[in-house]
């Protein structure tokens, strides 16, 4: 049996890449990942997504630490990826990405997981924002979040989690803030970008492990959002 937070590494990054396929049928030809950490899709890509380019951004001291790891195993990262070294708690996105091959005009796919709990709220909102106007409408973004109830001092909730908030304040990575899923619809569309799904931990190893088979497990608190960005205002406005 799976723990609770590598149920939902494992739901959330499989959730992530079938919403990929799905972008790259419908024209998307770039992949953002936004604090890529460890993440292996570029190292592993399958036939469709052969013609995908794909960036990487995160904190250079990570990067660097992977691209060495890489380096290490006979990985030749360069034809795979392109890294974009950036603290974005101190340069915006979309001046990151200025400093790629990234070309804003093309169809997008954005992943952004294991990110937004440990970022303040208006910090995630402005993110949010941000992505959306770094790619044109039909663009899309999977992100995953933890409902802020469950932040809340005095919340009721399962051990496990509980424990797992214990771990990550002890490592010096506390949860800093969540999402109300009844107002995630509205902060989404305030940030231009239209919610197309919003799946709680239970729904998603419903949908990825019903038999319970592979034994993963997720706490409910734990959701992972599908959105699309939207044309701006004055777009919507002309059509």
């Amino acid at each position: 049996m799976l723990g609770i937070d590598q149920g939902d590494v494992i739901t959330r990054a499989r959730y992530a890449e079938d919403a990929l396929k799905s972008a790259v049928e419908r024209g998307a030809t770039q992949y953002v990942i936004i604090g890529a950490g460890f993440d292996s899709f570029a190292y592993r890509r399958p036939n469709w997504a052969a013609e995908l380019k794909v960036y990487e951004i995160d904190h250079p001291a990570t990067q660097e630490m992977k691209r060495q790891r890489l380096a290490a195993c006979g990985v030749d990262a360069a034809v795979s990826v392109e890294f974009i070294a950036a603290d974005l708690s101190a340069e915006t996105l979309g001046s990151a990405l200025a400093r790629s091959s990234f070309q804003r005009s093309r169809l997008t796919f954005f992943s952004w997981l294991g990110v937004t709990m440990y970022l303040t709220r208006e910090a995630n909102l402005s993110a949010l924002a941000a992505i959306a106007s770094s790619a044109p409408a039909g663009s899309e973004l999977v992100f995953n979040y933890v409902d802020q109830e469950a932040l809340d001092p005095g919340a009721l909730v399962a051990e496990a989690f509980s424990k797992l908030k214990s771990e990550v304040s002890f490592a010096g990575e506390a949860f800093l803030s969540g999402f109300d899923p009844a107002m995630l619809r509205e902060q989404l569309q305030t940030a231009g970008l239209l919610l197309l799904e919003d799946l709680n931990g239970d729904q998603a190893v419903a949908r990825y492990d019903a038999s319970g088979l592979n034994g993963l497990r997720s706490a409910a608190a734990a959701h992972i959002a599908h959105a699309r960005v939207e044309a701006p205002p004055l777009a919507r406005m002309s059509v």
